[in-house]
């Protein structure tokens, strides 16, 4: 099939990949938009991969309020150089994941650090859950595991969907943007503050 300029540009859109990637993709994709996209996606992940060892000592804070003043958000994302944080779509995306945590309200950045006592309680919860149904120990036991690959999903940042676009995780859009800087990119912390609430 051949690529024409409209598609390369309808990628380019789509994903805000490079020109020639975008050529490349719809090459060995045969014109297949969907199949492109995923490519370019999966490319992404390599190149976030690759990355993630190198140091982030570069960066912002960014800070989004909502609600008429009731909930603020503060975010630090990382990056390799003072160049890539003064870019527009490193900024962006900052904000978008400051708007996110204001929005959803997620217990800490990655499944590492959310705190034991709270995973242990999780788990104490499903597994009672699991024997008052009845089940035998080995189902209960998968029962537990997978409700607890749920709840991470649903409060580690990087792991859930973001709320502007539900068939993005968090950790998609960082291995987008890495692909597009080409560095190594992270969200390192962050403080939400609803007004009433106990930290």
């Amino acid at each position: 099939m051949a690529i024409t300029t409209q598609m390369i540009k309808e990628l380019r859109d789509k994903t805000n990949a490079g020109m020639m990637d975008c050529k490349k993709a719809l090459t060995e994709t045969d014109g297949d938009m969907e199949k492109a996209i995923d490519l370019l996606r999966q490319k992404g992940l390599a190149v976030a991969q690759k990355r993630a060892g190198r140091a982030t000592s570069e960066g912002v804070i960014e800070s989004y309020i909502h609600a008429g003043g009731k909930i603020g958000v503060m975010v630090e994302v990382n990056c390799e150089t003072d160049f890539v944080a003064k870019t527009d779509a490193f900024k962006g995306f900052a904000r978008d994941v400051a708007m996110h945590i204001a929005a959803v309200s997620p217990v800490a950045v990655r499944r590492e650090e959310v705190p034991a006592d709270l995973v242990e309680r999780e788990k104490a919860i499903y597994t009672q859950q699991a024997i008052d149904s009845g089940k035998p120990e080995h189902i209960a036991e998968k029962i537990v595991s997978g409700r607890m690959e749920k709840f991470f999903a649903e409060n580690c940042l990087l792991e859930q969907k973001f709320v502007k676009d539900p068939d993005l995780t968090i950790q998609d859009l960082l291995n987008d943007l890495v692909a597009k800087m080409g560095e190594n990119i992270t969200i390192r912390r962050f403080a939400r503050f609803q007004v009433g609430e106990e930290a």
